[in-house]
């Protein structure tokens, strides 16, 4: 039994305790962030999207000529693109970087963040677009043409193109979100569905709708589960906490002192938190802090659950044994990044990384009994 690890690179040094600083781009970096990848032992990288980031398929192009075996997962956001161009850009993109390339799907959470690029649809709009967009995606990396396809949000005919993936029969899709109609799309067309880090029973539970989303879609095969994490590692349990808490007090500094969420009231209603995958972060951290082996919460709060922000912390053996354990309940990809981003990242593959496919190894080898 294997899983991909996978972590995350951009194009300047910036995380939630680091600001931004300098070019929005700075290409040494991003080369020495993607290599310390490659090094490290790294299966992909997410190069994520934002309404004002640089665009991620050029980040990719310009780190797959400067490696040689790291694949890359570019998050792309359906609707702001005819998916015929979309399916060009990914297959000469594939074909460049040698078919190492794979897409995330993310229909977006956040109707200010889509508004910034012209996009007033509402959510449950955006998952119709979505789910015709990715057959659309599928049918012009696989079929000859010419296509022809008249939908309720796009249409087009003759569609032909000699711009295929390396990949066959198609480039990998990734897709996020924790909504039912997330589950609904997402069960559908996913290679691989990705949620964030919630304790095992809440993460079993979203589990169990994807795979009935798939069921109920008619596929024969079932998603791959990726799972996303903020691992703060130390030698010895208490300087890993030590850490965490260093962490949590610059997350604090660096939004004026006024970053903590202070109580379930404000779930499902407040502007900052309308996605579903952080109202879920936010309820697992208005619980406890700490769930499970060594999942933390109050970097969630800390941040309203702005993207993927709960941590695991301990040493080394503590975090990979907690992976472990999610990989136990069908999770398939571990998405982890840090708050040192490169150098976490380099910590990783010297520390985490071989104890994590150790771990997994060995209790695959030796599952523990079922309990009548």
């Amino acid at each position: 039994m294997s899983v991909e690890i996978v972590g995350m690179i951009g194009a300047q040094h910036v995380s939630e305790i680091h600001p931004a600083g300098g070019p929005a781009i700075d290409p040494e970096f991003l080369r020495r962030f993607a290599r310390a990848h490659e090094d490290g032992g790294f299966d992909r990288v997410l190069i994520g999207h934002g309404s004002g980031s640089p665009d991620g398929t050029q980040l990719a192009a310009h780190v797959a000529a400067h490696t040689e075996r790291l694949g890359f997962l570019v998050a792309h956001r359906p609707g702001f693109v005819a998916p015929t161009l979309a399916a060009r850009t990914f297959s000469t993109l594939d074909t460049l970087a040698r078919g190492r390339i794979a897409v995330h799907v993310i229909s977006g959470g956040s109707d200010a963040e889509q508004r910034r690029d012209g996009d007033y649809l509402g959510k449950d709009e955006r998952y119709a677009r979505t789910d015709e967009y990715l057959e659309v995606l599928k049918r012009a990396w696989t079929e000859p043409g010419p296509i022809d396809h008249v939908g309720e949000h796009y249409r087009f005919e003759g569609f032909e193109t000699r711009v295929k993936p390396v990949q066959q029969p198609r480039i990998p899709l990734y897709f996020g979100g924790s909504s039912q109609a997330a589950y609904r799309v997402g069960g559908k067309h996913a290679d691989v569905f990705a949620l964030w880090g919630e304790p095992l029973a809440e993460t079993a539970e979203q589990i169990a709708s994807v795979r009935a989303a798939a069921k109920a879609a008619g596929r024969c095969d079932l998603p791959g589960i990726s799972v996303s994490f903020r691992p703060i590692l130390g030698a010895t349990e208490e300087l890993a906490w030590q850490r965490a808490h260093r962490i949590l007090d610059r997350i604090h500094a660096a939004r004026g002192g006024f970053g903590s969420f202070t109580g379930p009231k404000t779930l499902g209603n407040s502007a900052e938190v309308a996605n579903v995958g952080s109202q879920r972060l936010l309820a697992a951290a208005a619980g406890r802090d700490l769930h499970d082996r060594a999942l933390w919460t109050p970097t969630s709060r800390a941040t309203n659950a702005a993207g993927n922000s709960t941590a695991l912390v301990g040493t080394a053996e503590t975090v990979a044994e907690a992976l472990a354990d999610y990989v136990d309940i069908g999770v398939s990809t571990l998405l982890i990044r840090g708050y040192d981003p490169l150098d976490d990242a380099i910590d990783y593959g010297r520390e985490l990384l071989p104890r994590v496919r150790e771990t997994v190894a060995r209790r695959a080898a030796n599952p523990a009994p079922a309990i009548s």
